[in-house]
């Protein structure tokens, strides 16, 4: 993952890519993993961070989505379902079997939920994960303690797959450069370039960091911006009805001794009619999630006072210790780029999560919609029906049986650098490599000097938020911890990249800002 190659790259005219994509999440990167194992030449562009936005801020669950079952989505759930099982098995070191459980404190719920849940199971077929089964409240009490008893009639245990999101698209992005993709983050599309016949064929690309603007041509441009896919749009005719809605979902981080459990919680029915979960991350809690229609994408979405409180209301009613306000480590947001419905009024909740491809006029392909979980299917989507238009020859996907980068069997969750996969030993390495390189970031985690050093060798961060929120993921673990960090990661990449002090401190002010933004006060 070199910039500077990546950059030499766009600097031949008469270079002409296969696909262009715009966008550096999930969806974008997915389809840069499918182009580029197709054997196809495939260069994309993300205006900030690789899943800066939405693919960062997940519940962390790759699931078939029980809820969606409970509205009656089965195509959705079935898709989802057997993703799931292919993604444990092409990821198995960052993609892990997770026990959920359902308390129930009315008679009907065990037997109600017990029989939706082995539907599920059937649905999964070879892909399944595990059994679900009805237990006594005793069980469940033994399972989770720290549940509230008092009126417990049953509990239902069920599996569904948890990952850690932003890991695992670093770990698609190298995958796909090491299939020859050109893929670059904070590279702003900033135009659509178009033939005489009003074709679309190809983008104005700005490096962020120099301001260089470049020209890029493509045989095919696919819009994966997300929640910004209405922008990138209205390049293309000015005026176009938008087509995302984006709906804000909101996440409180707590010390494990919340659930004092590997267990993970899910509650099916909340005062707004969506589901909570309370899932083991990290060594935390990662509790959510909310829905609510925000009128604009925001780059660094905020919680809403409201959505706070929902949290922690909801939590409140199903745990023996109710959380507080002082005791959250960290609070995130993320934006859903849902489809906009047709019908005026339609609760976010009720929008469909399946996806939607459109195909303008000009030969723009946009995909809007979707899930973490079911990404390897929409990129394969994609490609096959921008392939139906484009004068190459077709390449079959090969996507359902590709091992992702660092792809390891049998890891060992319990080891702070599972995370990395095949690429822990390299980072052992350097650790043992001197005392310097082993020294601690912070007294209570484990991260280490030459683990910053690593990442900022081999996984293209561009600023300490890069690395602090999505390398190591520490803002959205214990966010007042990332800020002490802060200064102490600041120095290791002005070292690396040979920055002076004032970078340093220009670095450590814009973390804090925005790190600000994920402590309750």
């Amino acid at each position: 993952m070199d910039r500077s190659k990546m950059i030499s790259q766009l600097e031949d005219p008469s270079e002409v890519f296969d696909f262009l994509v715009i966008g550096g999440g999930a969806t974008g990167i997915g389809i840069a993993l499918d182009a580029s194992t197709r054997g196809y030449r495939v260069a994309l562009f993300e205006q900030s961070d690789f899943t800066k936005g939405t693919s960062s801020r997940s519940t962390k669950l790759v699931h078939g989505g029980v809820r969606y079952l409970a509205q009656g989505d089965v195509s959705l759930v079935l898709e989802a379902l057997r993703e799931r099982g292919l993604l444990r098995q092409n990821a198995p070191h960052l993609v892990k079997d997770q026990t959920f459980l359902i308390p129930c404190y009315r008679w009907w719920e065990g037997p109600f939920y017990t029989i939706g849940l082995i539907l599920y199971d059937v649905m999964a077929g070879k892909l399944g994960l595990g059994r679900s089964v009805c237990i006594g409240p005793k069980r469940a009490l033994r399972t989770i303690p720290m549940l509230r008893p008092k009126g417990m009639t049953a509990g239902v245990l069920y599996h569904d797959g948890q990952f850690d999101d932003s890991r695992l698209a670093i770990n698609m992005v190298r995958s796909s450069i090491d299939a020859g993709a050109c893929i670059l983050n904070y590279a702003k599309v900033i135009g659509l370039l178009k033939d005489g016949d009003r074709k679309v064929s190809g983008v104005t690309v700005r490096d962020e960091e120099t301001g260089t603007v470049y020209q890029v041509r493509s045989r095919c441009v696919i819009n994966a911006s997300g929640v910004f896919a209405d922008e990138i749009l209205q390049m293309d005719e000015p005026g176009k009805r938008p087509t995302v809605r984006p709906s804000q979902g909101v996440h409180l981080v707590l010390d494990s001794s919340f659930l004092q459990s590997d267990c993970a919680i899910m509650i099916p029915k909340t005062s707004d009619g969506r589901v909570l979960f309370a899932v083991p991350w990290h060594d935390k809690v990662v509790v959510g999630t909310t829905d609510t229609l925000m009128e604009s994408p925001e780059k660094e979405p905020v919680a809403l006072e409201k959505e706070i409180q929902f949290i922690l209301d909801t939590a409140a009613n199903y745990l023996t210790r109710p959380p507080k306000r002082s005791d959250v480590l960290s609070v995130f947001a993320g934006l859903r780029p849902l489809a906009a419905p047709r019908s005026e009024g339609k609760k976010t909740k009720e929008i469909s999560r399946s996806h939607k491809l459109i195909r303008e006029k000009s030969g723009l392909i946009t995909i809007i919609g979707g899930k973490w979980t079911t990404y390897r299917k929409m990129a394969q989507d994609t490609l096959d029906l921008a392939i139906r238009y484009m004068h190459i020859p077709t390449k079959d996907c090969i996507t359902e049986r590709y091992q992702i980068h660092g792809s390891r069997k049998n890891p060992d969750f319990s080891d702070p650098l599972y995370v990395y996969g095949t690429d822990a030993d390299e980072i052992r390495n350097l650790v043992a490599s001197s005392p310097a390189m082993a020294e601690k970031l912070h007294p209570d985690y484990a991260y280490t000097v030459g683990e910053v050093t690593w990442l900022v060798r081999n996984e293209m961060p561009r600023t300490l938020e890069d690395v602090l929120a999505r390398r190591l993921r520490i803002l959205f673990l214990d966010a007042r911890a990332a800020m002490a960090m802060a200064p102490k990661v600041a120095g290791i990449l002005a070292t690396e990249w040979g920055k002076d002090e004032t970078w340093t401190s220009a670095q450590v002010k814009a973390f804090n800002e925005v790190a600000s933004n994920y402590i309750l006060n």
